[in-house]
């Protein structure tokens, strides 16, 4: 599951999710995106502006650990951990018109691990999380893998999450699972760049565990630059 590479069974070309990180990016700084062929209980509530200068008092956030059900692989046992905060305008981008960075700026980590029913192997590993943005009991966030043994090291992942309420539980989508998938000028499928912050819908059911998202609106720069 986590060696994502060119898929035989693709025959078509699949829509990319876009979300605020890619808008944010070519709006403040210019830069236009690539081309295809290059747990937890609810937390969303109001926006609280308790600083003078009128910044969100606690940052956006994704928290928890869950089981989830993964359609193509119901026998597996795969778990998502996901610790993430944001930090606004933490990236600078030298050169652009948003030197400070992003609103959609994230540190955290992802953890996940897959194990395969059949043989009992597990798959696993860590991401530093670089981008978050959430609407309300959704979030997408994206994290790169720094080192790994099943062939995707210094990859950015994909997630999303939606936490749940009462009878509905929550959900995790992940950027290898049914996305992500492209269709080069040879006719061939391959596996673009995620870029940050994006994620396909969150198509995964919880199982077991959970996950809290703590929404806050988008911080505006502050810097003259911006």
């Amino acid at each position: 599951m986590f060696r994502t590479r060119t898929r035989n069974r693709a025959t078509a070309r699949v829509a990319r999710a876009s979300v605020a990180g890619g808008l944010v990016l070519a709006a403040l700084t210019g830069v236009a995106p690539a081309s295809a062929s290059g747990a937890g209980t609810a937390s969303a509530d109001a926006v609280a502006s308790d600083h003078r200068d009128g910044r969100p008092a606690r940052p956006a956030s994704v928290s928890g650990s869950a089981r989830i059900s993964y359609a193509f692989s119901p026998d597996d046992e795969i778990w998502f951990t996901v610790d993430a905060q944001a930090a606004p305008y933490t990236h600078p981008l030298p050169g652009t018109n948003a030197p400070d960075g992003l609103p959609t700026d994230a540190r955290g980590t992802v953890r996940y691990s897959h194990r395969v029913a059949a043989t009992g192997e597990v798959h696993s590993a860590e991401a530093e999380v670089d981008c978050l943005s959430t609407g309300g009991p959704v979030a997408t966030l994206t994290a790169v893998i720094p080192a790994s043994n099943t062939g995707n090291a210094k990859e950015r992942i994909g997630l999303s999450v939606h936490q749940g309420s009462g009878r509905e539980g929550g959900r995790l989508g992940f950027s290898w699972g049914v996305a992500n998938l492209d269709v080069g000028e040879d006719g061939k499928p391959y596996q673009p760049v995620v870029g940050t912050c994006m994620a396909p819908a969150p198509f995964a059911p919880v199982i077991r565990g959970g996950f809290a998202v703590h929404h806050t609106e988008l911080e505006p720069p502050t810097s003259a630059a911006q």
